[in-house]
């Protein structure tokens, strides 16, 4: 009886904490805050393309993305649309968090990995919120990389801790290249109710954006661990430095130009999965 109780509570806790998880206005949050994912994506592809050509100066990360919408005659309601965007990711990330992801497994690594993209949401949220506000711009990509490397490396054993950093950025790098080529991405999208040209296009802006992302935070890894082992800091790259780097190979500014698509095709991605991922 008394077992028999428990489980029954059990079970409406679980129930409960699915309601919460799934509110409208929660999905309502996560898919804009995809979307404005989305929409960075596509400005700092767009920045990458122009640099690949010697057209921009401008820095091919959030602070130059921000930069550019905020330019803009509709810059200032594109910034709080951007707030209110990734405030929802924050949220949306800390409900899988607390609560899990239905019809997942391995909830305990769901949960950390999901409340390591909410503190990061967070952190985005706050910089886009400041510029909003006219407080001040977010410190770019680069100075975060290179402040964050020196602090730790200022510390007994920060070598050792900002190679394992930088492990970890080529290891996500690769799993997210592999994942994407392998199209894991379309299990969270309900491609039942595309059309077949829809989500052969969905497929395709999701493979090729993906490897790029991953190929993104690989180059960015590499460098982290070339900054240890050099003793170095300022050898570390953000995202603006590790894109480009990409334009400084043999195959010169075409791997950027290539590149920058695949991210200019990841925010398209992301729109897509605001539209249709499942939640």
């Amino acid at each position: 009886m008394t077992s028999s109780t428990a489980r029954r509570k059990s079970r409406d806790v679980r129930h409960a904490s699915g309601r919460a998880a799934n509110s409208p206005v929660l999905r309502f949050l996560a898919r804009a805050g995809l979307t404005a994912r989305g929409v960075m994506y596509v400005v700092i592809g767009w920045i990458a393309v122009q640099i690949a050509f010697g057209h921009s100066r401008q820095q091919a990360d959030r602070t130059g993305a921000l930069h550019i919408l905020g330019g803009n005659w509709f810059g200032e309601i594109a910034l709080w649309l951007l707030v209110v965007g990734f405030a929802g990711l924050a949220l949306w990330r800390l409900a899988e968090a607390i609560y899990g992801t239905p019809g997942d497994d391995d909830k305990t690594t769901t949960r950390i990995t999901s409340l390591g993209k909410a503190v990061t949401y967070v952190v985005i949220t706050y910089g886009v919120l400041k510029y909003a506000l006219g407080i001040g711009a977010p410190k770019s990509s680069d100075t975060q990389s290179v402040d964050l490397t020196a602090t730790a490396m200022s510390h007994p054993g920060g070598r050792v801790v900002v190679v394992i950093a930088g492990l970890v950025l080529i290891g996500a790098g690769i799993a997210l290249a592999y994942s994407a080529a392998r199209k894991h991405f379309l299990k969270k999208l309900a491609t039942g109710q595309m059309r077949p040209r829809t989500r052969q296009a969905v497929t395709w802006l999701g493979r090729a954006g993906g490897i790029a992302r991953g190929a993104v935070f690989g180059t960015a890894g590499v460098f982290l661990v070339l900054a240890a082992i050099e003793a170095q800091p300022q050898q570390a790259k953000g995202l603006d430095s590790a894109l480009r780097a990409l334009a400084a190979t043999p195959l010169g500014p075409w791997l950027l130009v290539a590149v920058a698509i695949g991210l200019i095709m990841f925010g398209a991605f992301s729109c897509c999965e605001a539209r249709w991922r499942r939640l």
